[in-house]
């Protein structure tokens, strides 16, 4: 008889998110070691992660071995309400779904706990196993995000939910190395495994774009692309730089978030004309705009949970092969330093240490091919399904 496995994500394709990337291909990765003996149920959203550029998918999709199940939200945008309200939904309904099925193992991947929760309770109602696969410290975030009389007793609530969810969990991954120092301090002794993120299939083979006029004759263009909110800052930096840099650089910024309007605010505010703002785009005109870029820009707020964390955009950029110029700190400055070269790295929210860093760039193309072939999202997913299958199949 099929054991039956349950994967719990609140983004999946076709959704423009990290987590959705990295979800499909976990399940690719299982789908083809369980050789048939082994069925997988998925349930998710319908495209939910940008408003501006969300598509119904089918709310079922069934190809024998894997089945998908997208659960509509009501309308929502960026901000922390309204991200509650629609994570209500999902686990409401994804609950009720859980409960008409028994399944043999539970896999949730999170970045704001709340979807590990729901996997950790799903699992403890059925007698399941729990795989978790953890992608921030939201906990460690809550005394940044919110203010002090709210902090306290969030980080209590949300405290006590993780202590439930790790300990209930078989096998907890942590997606970034960074993150050990705090799980290692609070669940002392609990073996933690370490598949990160990686690179996607449409990077693996990019390639080297035909040389571009020469850049002392035009602006450099930068580009950005991704979420635009709170762990960016991008309203912090960008805008004093680009003012800085009026005549020789261009920003390109691509996407949306909850600080998209102070973003834009900021912009009026100092008179910058060499900032493009454009909405989330699929991925195959996204990779048109890496391909005409000359620099590629990445910043994360300066948030000490940021220390910790490595951000699933650095490997989606290192593998064009273009330079990073990345406002970063903690792990990831560390990752960079060592992994990536032709980035200039500088202090967060620092538009005088930024300045400098654009100026140890090359301005040119050179691949990073070790990068990617040890990167590769594929490579990573192989040995984790491997421990997921593993766990379903033990006895523990």
């Amino acid at each position: 008889m099929k054991k039956r496995i349950l994967l719990l994500t609140f983004f999946y394709p076709p959704d423009l998110s990290a987590g959705s990337f990295r979800a499909h291909a976990l399940v690719e990765a299982m789908r083809l070691q369980s050789l048939g003996c082994a069925h997988i149920d998925v349930l998710t959203t319908q495209p939910n992660r940008y408003h501006t550029h969300a598509k119904i998918a089918d709310s079922v999709e069934d190809s024998g071995h894997v089945r998908i199940r997208r659960i509509q939200l009501p309308p929502h945008k960026s901000g922390m309400l309204d991200q509650s309200r629609a994570f209500v939904q999902f686990a409401r309904i994804a609950a009720r779904l859980a409960r008409e099925e028994r399944y043999d193992l539970v896999i949730a991947t999170s970045s704001r706990l709340m979807t590990a929760v729901l996997g950790a309770w799903v699992a403890y109602r059925q007698g399941a196993k729990l795989y978790l696969d953890i992608r921030d410290l939201f906990v460690k975030n809550i005394d940044e995000l919110f203010s002090a009389p709210l902090a306290r007793p969030l980080s209590a609530i949300f405290g006590a939910l993780e202590r439930f969810t790790i300990g209930r969990a078989h096998r907890v991954n942590l997606v970034s190395r960074g993150f050990l120092e705090y799980f290692n301090a609070r669940y002392p002794g609990r073996p933690f495994s370490l598949f990160s993120n990686g690179v996607d299939k449409d990077f693996v083979d990019f390639p080297v774009s035909a040389p571009a006029p020469q850049i002392e004759q035009r602006p450099v263009e930068v580009l950005y692309a991704g979420n635009i909110g709170d762990g960016q800052g991008l309203h912090l930096i960008i805008p004093q730089l680009a003012k800085q840099l009026e005549g020789k650089v261009q920003f390109r910024v691509v996407g949306a978030g909850g600080r998209l309007q102070m973003l834009q605010q900021a912009i009026y505010e100092q008179g910058v004309t060499n900032v493009e703002l454009l909405g989330p785009v699929a991925r195959k005109e996204l990779l048109n705009m890496y391909h005409q870029s000359d620099v590629l820009f990445l910043h994360l707020n300066d948030f000490q949970s940021f220390h910790r964390v490595l951000p699933s955009k650095l490997f989606e950029y290192a593998a064009t092969g273009k330079p990073i110029w990345a406002g970063a700190s903690g792990y990831t400055a560390e990752f960079i330093g060592k992994e990536v070269t032709n980035a200039g790295v500088f202090a967060p929210c620092n538009p005088a240490d930024a300045l400098q860093a654009f100026q140890t760039l090359h301005f040119e193309q050179i691949p990073r091919p070790e990068f990617v072939l040890r990167f590769a999202r594929n490579r990573i997913m192989k040995p984790m399904a491997t421990e997921v299958l593993e766990l379903m199949n033990s006895g523990e």
